[in-house]
């Protein structure tokens, strides 16, 4: 292959004739980094609230400033991939997260710390819309990209799950900096896999960009995010949750009258009406809702209640983790005969299976009969994963491939921090710690059935052409 032009080429490159695997490493090392630094913090934010130091305000915009950004940017992130080349933007993405890690690494106080945290899921919303565009891309076989976004949705479960544990390893050995410097390897190698074995994506140059839309969806999201991340902790009742909520409807609502309006929208009408993407992308908001539920309140359950270290928290969570891998490995696999309703079908009803089985264990179960439920839960997740990331990014009008990724994101993370949000409530106002847990377990099982159902009507039985 010849040498990769300058940052961002326009134009597109034929690819290999034969699967390569580089693209993939190269995409998911950058959604790697991404999701770890939801979670890996953690751990690390009350020894940084120590030494920097920090009030509880400063601490929470530590950990929620980057969530926010990141969250509210997705859609402007991917109609920016759509206008001037995915690989482009994902290449910026990855150069800007890098380099607010290094700045994260070096805060000498907690304001400086916050602002490298905005910038850093400012980068973040510019790598996730890229990376799934990027690898319809690399693999435009059915079989072959359904393998792909097997193992990029992996990424993701074992990211979010492995970031305390690896949190607390560095936290305990080499100090909470490590928790950003360890970012920059990984970059740096990113970049440059990117820059080598990614074809430049085509550009969209005649679309223009409906800004008024993206600032209303980029407040909508925000607030919204906001709103759940507080009410977590706050409860629903506080007024800046309250207030939180309710400007998310003014959002939401100037953003629908804009679309109408607007000559180029920032999500065509025909996006929405489309039943596979549109449905995939609520299966999507709703096994995230139960996966990271899951994993927070059961991460709350294990040191709480259990009296478990941060580290032994992760190590305890494994079990959900090492299925993700072996799960999205076999989807991809079992896809090309099956088609992808049956998997997700079969994985939302199995990590169902799981967390009834976890709700219904009894009060304070011993944590071997935990094993079996988290195990469940996290194959579902990953096995039903590959197949709802088929559906949207194949349901993907020529030419939108950022755009529906965004959107598929964003609906995941609003998944995420609703189910976080209500762990936190049905914990803080069950009778006891336990009873909470299990009927946190019980509403994730919920709306894992109800992704089910969905996926019957919404997700294709056989694959369509992208």
């Amino acid at each position: 292959m010849p040498p990769a032009e300058a940052l961002g080429g326009d134009e597109p490159e034929a690819g290999p004739g034969r699967w390569s695997g580089a693209p993939l490493l190269a995409v998911c090392a950058g959604y790697f980094m991404v999701i770890l630094d939801v979670t890996v913090i953690n751990v690390a934010v009350p020894v940084v609230g120590r030494e920097l130091p920090a009030s509880l305000t400063g601490i929470q915009w530590i950990t929620d400033g980057y969530t926010l950004v990141f969250a509210g940017l997705l859609l402007t992130g991917g109609a920016l991939g759509d206008r001037l080349g995915n690989r482009r933007i994902f290449c910026t993405g990855v150069t800007v997260f890098t380099v607010s890690s290094i700045a994260c690494a070096l805060a000498q106080n907690a304001p400086f710390l916050v602002v490298a945290r905005l910038v850093e899921g400012a980068g973040a919303a510019l790598i996730v819309p890229g990376s799934l565009a990027l690898l319809q891309q690399a693999y435009p076989a059915p079989a072959e990209r359904s393998r792909a976004f097997g193992l990029w949705g992996a990424m993701a479960g074992i990211a979010a799950s492995a970031g305390p544990l690896l949190g607390g390893l560095l936290v305990s050995t080499v100090g909470w900096r490590w928790v950003f410097l360890i970012n920059v390897p990984v970059g740096i190698v990113c970049l440059m896999l990117t820059l080598r074995h990614v074809a430049a994506s085509p550009r969209q140059r005649d679309r223009a960009m409906d800004w008024p839309a993206q600032c209303a969806v980029v407040a909508a999201v925000a607030l919204l995010t906001a709103a759940l991340n507080e009410a977590g902790r706050r409860g629903w009742s506080d007024p800046a949750v309250l207030a939180a909520a309710g400007l998310t409807v003014p959002a939401v609502v100037a953003f629908a009258v804009r679309e109408r309006l607007a000559r180029s929208p920032a999500l065509p009408p025909s996006l929405l009406r489309s039943r596979s993407l549109s449905g995939g992308a609520v299966i999507g908001m709703l096994f995230n809702f139960g996966f990271y539920g899951m994993v927070f309140t059961a991460s709350l359950d294990f040191q709480h209640q259990r009296g478990f270290s941060a580290l032994g928290t992760g190590v305890a969570l494994l079990p959900a983790v090492a299925m993700t891998m072996f799960a999205s490995v076999l989807s991809g696999r079992l896809t090309r005969r099956t088609g992808d309703r049956p998997l997700v079908v079969t994985g939302m009803l199995l990590a169902a299976l799981g967390l009834a089985g976890w709700g219904a264990a009894g009060p304070e179960p011993a944590y071997p009969l935990l094993i079996a439920p988290m195990m469940a839960a996290g194959f579902g997740t990953s096995f039903a994963l590959t197949g709802a990331t088929s559906t949207v990014m194949g349901a993907a009008p020529a030419g939108y491939a950022g755009t529906a990724s965004a959107l598929f994101n964003t609906t995941r993370q609003i998944g995420s921090a609703t189910g976080v949000a209500l762990g936190g409530t049905l914990l803080a106002t069950a009778v006891d710690y336990d009873a909470g847990t299990r009927t946190s377990m019980a509403v994730g099982a919920l709306a894992y059935l109800t992704a089910a159902v969905l996926a019957w009507f919404c997700v294709p039985p056989k694959h369509t052409p992208a």
